[in-house]
């Protein structure tokens, strides 16, 4: 059995990085969208709107759950390796990412807030260059927890159940844990479980990209210097720790202002602006990238050897 899962570990991961996430093949994330959006619907009748959103999060982590513990009883090493493929997003983070960093580089900044629109939450219309590649470099730190090293986290500790678990939670946050006043209350309960699942995985991730930092000969000490300082003033209590570490490993300053559904919100400043951000850093963003994934597979490796 435990062979069992590392062959379906290598074989999921070697498809993401080759494939990414094809169009033709049916995505679980795509599916519980699609639950979550109807769960919403059913449940907005209920007049007490944290509760109704509880169960939303019971009621998608129960259909997930059991829907890959069938899958799994019914195509063993199969479904275990269609999980964990679909549960990684090395390529398509890589690949989105780069394909706004290109087309800034063409001098489309119109393509380019269109294409960073479809990775991060807040307005891009308006999105200065600067700002656009800053979009990019906070966006790829925070999915480097979020779509590899939080998946791998819950893989290992609790089968891929749980792994599965993870995307749902990270999902149900992405759609209904906004703080505006449609969802302030009803997507309660998905944005604290969010934040719960991502609590060590957020502070691995981040210790991770300062091994990379090291190993590529970037500002690994700075890096450090940045997550102890800056870390924790962001008001999400995961996202800042490894955005403070691609901030800190490239002498770089993220976070400020953003625009959500036209709402300003200012996000405390993250690292120092020793360089500029400019698209050509893109490149040791990727590496890093690389890097984390490369010494989180091998770790994964052996827990499941």
């Amino acid at each position: 059995m435990i062979h069992a899962a590392l062959t379906a570990f290598i074989i999921g991961a070697v498809l993401d990085l080759m494939l990414g996430d094809p169009g033709w093949l049916p995505h679980p994330i795509r599916g519980i969208g699609l639950l979550i959006r109807r769960l919403e619907t059913l449940l907005r009748r209920i007049p007490h709107e944290r509760i109704a959103g509880c169960l939303l999060v019971c009621g998608v982590l129960v259909a997930t759950v059991s829907t890959v513990v069938l899958s799994l009883q019914w195509a063993g090493i199969i479904a275990a390796t269609y999980w964990i493929f679909t549960s990684l997003a090395v390529r398509s983070l890589d690949r989105e990412s780069h394909e706004v960093i290109e087309a800034l580089r063409r001098g489309d900044l119109d393509q380019a807030r269109a294409l960073v629109g479809r990775l991060v939450g807040r307005d891009t219309n308006d999105l200065s260059e600067a700002d656009v590649v800053r979009a990019v470099f906070e966006t790829v730190a925070e999915n480097m927890s979020d779509a590899i090293v939080a998946p791998l986290f819950y893989l290992v500790l609790l089968g891929v159940p749980g792994m599965a678990a993870y995307k749902a939670i990270n999902t149900m946050d992405s759609m209904v844990g906004y703080k505006n006043e449609r969802y302030i209350r009803f997507g309660w309960a998905a944005a604290r479980l969010d934040d719960v699942a991502n609590y060590i995985p957020a502070r691995i991730t981040a210790g991770l990209i300062v091994l990379g930092a090291a190993i590529s000969r970037l500002r690994w000490r700075s890096a450090i210097h940045v997550i102890l300082r800056d870390a924790q003033l962001q008001p999400s209590p995961n996202a800042g720790y490894p955005e403070a570490a691609l901030a800190g490993a490239l002498g770089v300053r993220l976070g400020g202002l953003n625009y959500y559904f036209g709402r300003p919100v200012e996000k405390p400043f993250l690292g120092d602006p020793v360089e500029d951000l400019e698209s050509n850093r893109f490149s040791q963003v990727r590496v890093l990238l690389y890097l984390v994934t490369a010494i989180s597979y091998a770790v994964v490796g052996v827990c499941l050897w």
